[in-house]
């Protein structure tokens, strides 16, 4: 095996000559091989029975918006909206679809941007077919096991799946220095999800001015391209500066604590995150940084490793943040909700990814090697997961490790457990009217999903409005009170007739591991020739 360097062409920057390169085909049957190489790799890593994480959040907000007296009397499904783009976009198949359909097709159609957008960066620095294979394998792993807050990309369909697939579109225009096209992809990635989209418009601001500066035909930065992505990226900022604008300063405030300190603390606040967490986070920054070094040479790859630095030095700016607490709480509150760990948790692993790749098409024994080696370990951790999740047969959204209840229950319980759920929520569906609203068990987020009606409060379908937001803090505290552990709902009478009275709830489903199957109170199902072992429903006392 030749150990002599590897070439550079300084022209376009790419490694070349490789002995075990293949020109890339410039098909488009090759292109559509490959994306559809890409799909099939998604969807064995996430092609879990739908609702995927957020979908159910998503999706039933999507159906409201394009059908407003769908659970209507819901409280988040009725809130203000926030990502109107996905909305429109998607929303329209919740009238033609069932929610799971709706969540299939979406599913494909976000994974098919995803695919295309890596392939064409991957095009755009190797010139090699099928190298965006070995990309997505490592990314997929790394942000899985090296995440610091808790981010996902390839997954179940939400605002951000086609905001990365536009992110990714512009990184590939931007390794090639066409910088008029990276602002318009990069707003239509902030018209879909303004936290994604413009994060990655400072960070590639950020390697613009690292790559740029000093070049004797250096690329302008303010063209009108710039503004008509900025112009493009209002369809994304405009609703949610909207919903800071409907209540006062003190009440902005409390929703900003509630939503930093509390509800997201796990998402936002870096003295919540796991030391365990911070310590693998670390390991993935380091072998980015050592694999991108071997590259430095190359003017593309140089390019999207100052993108990657962007994303790392807004990180670097959250966690300092995180120290302003302890002087300014409220104002540590509205910085820090702005999700500063999300672009680095993505655009980290995906520069290693892409350094792998690249290490695998250099000629080199040793370099091959160590890429071959990077590339094997992503790929038992892909599949481990993959098998974990498929062995489950169960959505996420219902499985005990993600609620948090009886966590690590065998697989036979947990589908027992979902086959339960479903004939509560078919009973619900079935045996009340469409603008009936239910109290329901604090570990469950998909009540809407499958019985398609209100509930008063749910802990993982928070607003993003300030009015909204409060409403539900002061839900929750009533109904899940701290006394009682925030899980089980209080049973006193005269709490149970308030909500009746307040929030037009007649029944509350139970879940008996907790609450036990002898309430004072009527039940309504299972009742003769039932069997439900795990939920039950009860009336709430009349008036």
């Amino acid at each position: 095996m030749s150990s002599e360097p590897a070439m550079i062409d300084p022209a376009a920057g790419n490694l070349h000559g490789s002995p075990r390169s293949i020109r890339e085909d410039r098909r488009p049957i090759g292109c559509l091989v490959e994306v559809g190489l890409l799909v099939m790799l998604f969807f064995v890593y996430a092609g879990d029975p739908p609702p995927m994480v957020n979908e159910s959040h998503y999706l039933v907000k999507a159906k409201n918006y394009w059908q407003p007296d769908w659970c209507a009397s819901d409280m988040l499904a009725s809130s203000a909206k926030a990502h109107v783009t996905f909305y429109a976009v998607f929303g329209w198949l919740t009238q033609l679809f069932s929610l799971s359909t709706t969540a299939w097709i979406g599913r494909f159609v976000g994974w098919t941007m995803l695919a295309f957008g890596l392939q064409q960066l991957c095009r755009s620095l190797f010139q090699r077919p099928y190298a965006s294979l070995a990309v997505a394998t490592v990314w997929i792993a790394g942000i899985e096991y090296g995440n610091l807050a808790g981010e996902w990309v390839v997954g179940g369909i939400e605002a951000k799946v086609p905001a990365y697939g536009f992110v990714l579109l512009g990184l590939s225009e931007m390794v090639r220095r066409r910088w008029n096209r990276v602002w318009p992809l990069l707003g239509l990635a902030s018209a879909f999800h303004v936290l994604t989209g413009g994060w990655s418009v400072v960070a590639a601001a950020f390697a613009w001015w690292i790559t740029e500066r000093g070049q004797p035909d250096r690329r302008p930065l303010l063209t009108p391209w710039l503004f008509v992505g900025g112009a493009i990226a209002l369809f994304g900022l405009l609703p949610a500066v909207a919903l800071t604008l409907r209540a006062g300063s003190e009440d902005s405030a409390t929703a900003a604590r509630i939503y930093t300190y509390y509800r997201l603390r796990h998402h936002l606040l870096p003295a919540d995150f796991a030391a365990s967490w911070y310590l693998r986070h670390a390991v993935l920054l380091l072998a980015t940084f050592v694999a991108a070094y071997q590259f430095r040479g190359d003017a593309k790859m140089v390019r999207a490793g100052a993108f990657t630095l962007g994303a790392v030095l807004i990180a670097a700016t959250g966690f300092l943040l995180g120290y302003l607490p302890s002087y300014d709480p409220d104002l540590a509150a509205r910085l820090l909700r702005y999700y500063w760990f999300r672009l680095s948790d993505a655009a980290v692993p995906l520069m290693l990814g892409l350094c792998i790749a690249g290490m695998l098409l250099d000629h080199r024994s040793t370099t091959f090697r160590v890429g071959l080696a990077g590339l094997a370990l992503a790929v038992t951790l892909v599949s481990t997961s993959a098998y974990q999740s498929a062995r489950l047969k169960i959505p996420p959204t219902v499985s005990n490790d993600l609620l948090g209840y009886d966590a690590g229950a065998p697989v036979d319980r947990q589908q027992q457990v979902y086959r339960d759920w479903l004939a509560v929520c078919r009973w619900a569906r079935l045996s009340s009217p469409p603008n009936e609203v239910f109290l329901t068990p604090r570990h469950q987020q998909t009540f809407k999903w499958y019985a398609e009606r209100g509930e008063v409060v749910n802990w993982k379908d928070v607003p993003q409005d300030a009015r909204s937001l409060l409403e539900w803090n002061r839900r929750f505290q009533e109904i899940f009170p701290r006394r009682l552990g925030h899980i089980r709902v209080t049973i006193r009478y005269d709490d149970l007739r308030q909500f009746r009275r307040r929030f037009g709830a007649r029944w509350m489903i139970v879940d008996q591991r907790i609450c036990g199957d002898r309430l004072p109170l009527v039940r309504l199902y299972p009742v003769a020739g039932e069997r439900n072992d795990t939920f039950a429903v009860y009336e709430l006392p009349e008036l």
